[in-house]
């Protein structure tokens, strides 16, 4: 079920006219109940997996909250990451890594005589898993205590809302919200109904839309003009923008009118001058949730070890023997030999070297997240360079910028194209299904051949997929200074009007074909 789709539409209308007229342990019950359906019309198998992790989790929360033995309560977390990311591995990389390692073998002449499972991925395992994980990780750091009532903790990681894709909300955010007395909010109901509004204009409009130009981009890059690569990539950047950011939207409006508070997950991330801010504004639940549980454990700005190099060699080694592409394995080398160099200068040196090396295999283990493929491990990698060379160079560029005395305005214009320019370079990756459709994209476009309107195809659609990002583009822009969301509460009016602008636009330009969001893959 996905909620572009007229069966949510029904369960959704069902769900809050019983939600409403229930109170207490009842009300939580239904939200449980109405969750497991909900996932369990992807595929009722997997109810089982949501469910063994829950029960495993929840009791190995109450054995560390109990436990006053430190190796005991080690050993527990232990079990814990140890069943999450088994599922994880299993379910997602088993079939990844298992042909990784045959096409390795196969380079040394030998050929692999197994055949590998075929492993249908769990819609939303990514998520929940992710979820489950900082709880356990909280409870043994006694950062939280724990949730000893079953139902509240089974609820809150199946939560029907954010259960397949985000946002990832924690348990110390989420848990006390259970306790709240939850009555219906007329001011609630509004805010809500405006994010679910402009969250299924994100989807249905701007990302469905764009993505039958992305699609044909991707097909066969080789047949087509470098214009309409470029302009494919671009859209691609929408499209994902739009789907993931709309979906996000969807979940945080239904819980807000629910009664709970989710954070934000997107805040106009093609507006940030630097890398870093890039990704405190993109997927901004598992940005956080990798610095706090994954790049501050490995050292941080601390520095790091030799696991920390170990991790980014292994990382590299097979994409790099894959690309045929040899200005990508030149940067790959390059970035490796560079920051090792680096960190051989000294001590202070060599801390922020062992900095560097985290910030990489944090991204290299975000991009793997994302997908079972080498392509998603290069974005990262991709993204993991920007970052370290921003922090190499920028004060460098700033400096520079300053003496050329560009005012404030034009500095900021120069950074955020900047910024934009490679994350769509990073995207390419992120949307090609490997490295050889990836390169004939990059290819094209370097090679402006038939750079002109003229060669471009389907026109209408293009110039049509244009005027809905600009529609978008206008509306993030305007917001930062009418702040739509209290508009909304303060003038009837205007809550009216833009309603149903919205849906006309939705209505108008809509494409109604209940398409699967992007992230329900990772």
């Amino acid at each position: 079920m996905v909620f572009n789709s007229l069966e949510f539409l029904a369960f959704i209308f069902v769900f809050f006219i019983l939600y409403f007229n229930m109170k207490g342990k009842a009300r939580l019950w239904l939200c449980l109940i109405a969750s497991y359906f909900f996932y369990g019309m992807w595929d009722w198998r997997f109810l089982g997996l949501i469910g063994i992790s829950t029960v495993i989790d929840y009791q190995l929360g109450l054995a560390l909250e109990n436990e006053e033995n430190q190796k005991k309560r080690t050993n527990y977390l232990i079990i814990s990451m140890i069943m999450n990311l088994g599922f994880l591995a299993f379910f997602k990389y088993f079939n990844f890594f298992a042909d990784s390692f045959a096409v390795m073998v196969e380079g040394l002449g030998m050929t692999p005589s197994w055949n590998t499972l075929n492993i249908i991925l769990p819609v939303g395992i990514s998520f929940y898993t992710f979820q489950s994980m900082s709880y356990s990780i909280d409870v043994y750091k006694r950062n939280i205590p724990v949730e000893k009532d079953f139902i509240k903790f089974a609820t809150f990681i199946a939560f029907f809302p954010q259960l397949v894709a985000g946002p990832i909300v924690r348990a110390s955010e989420f848990l006390p919200q259970f306790d709240r007395e939850i009555k219906w909010n007329w001011e609630r109901f509004i805010s809500g109904s405006g994010q679910i509004l402009w969250g299924f204009f994100k989807k249905v409009a701007v990302a469905d839309s764009l993505a039958l130009v992305v699609d044909n981009a991707f097909f066969d890059p080789m047949v087509h003009s470098s214009m309409q690569l470029a302009i494919g990539v671009v859209f691609y950047s929408f499209q994902i923008y739009c789907d993931f950011s709309g979906y996000s939207d969807i979940a945080i409006g239904l819980a807000r009118i629910m009664g709970f508070d989710f954070p934000d997950n997107f805040r106009t991330p093609y507006f940030s001058k630097n890398f870093s801010e890039f990704w405190t504004r993109w997927h901004i639940t598992l940005s956080s949730w990798l610095r706090d549980y994954l790049y501050i454990s490995m050292g941080g700005n601390r520095g790091g070890g030799f696991g920390s190099i170990s991790i980014i060699l292994v990382f590299m080694a097979i994409p790099i023997a894959l690309t045929r592409n040899i200005w990508v394995i030149a940067a790959c080398v390059a970035l490796i030999v560079g920051t090792w160099l680096y960190m051989k200068q000294g001590n202070t040196e060599s801390k922020t070297g062992f900095n560097y090396m985290n910030l990489m295999n944090t991204m290299l283990l975000g991009g793997l997240w994302h997908g079972a493929s080498w392509v998603f491990v290069f974005w990262g990698f991709l993204h993991g360079s920007y970052l370290v060379v921003q922090r190499l160079i920028g004060p460098y560029f700033g400096a520079l910028m300053r003496f050329l005395r560009f005012p404030k305005f034009l500095q900021d214009g120069v950074n955020i194209a900047i910024v934009y320019f490679f994350t769509c370079l990073a995207w390419i990756y992120f949307r090609a299904p490997d490295f050889q459709i990836a390169n004939e994209v990059v290819t094209g476009i370097a090679s402006l051949e038939n750079f002109n309107w003229a060669n471009v195809t389907n026109k209408f659609g293009i110039a049509s997929g244009f005027m809905l990002i600009g529609m978008l583009l206008f509306v993030e822009i305007t917001d930062f200074k009418f702040k739509y969301a209290g508009l909304l509460q303060r003038s009837p009016a205007f809550r009216v009007v833009s309603f149903a602008t919205i849906l006309w636009i939705i209505a108008f330009f809509g494409t109604f074909g209940a398409n699967a969001f992007i992230y329900f893959q990772f």
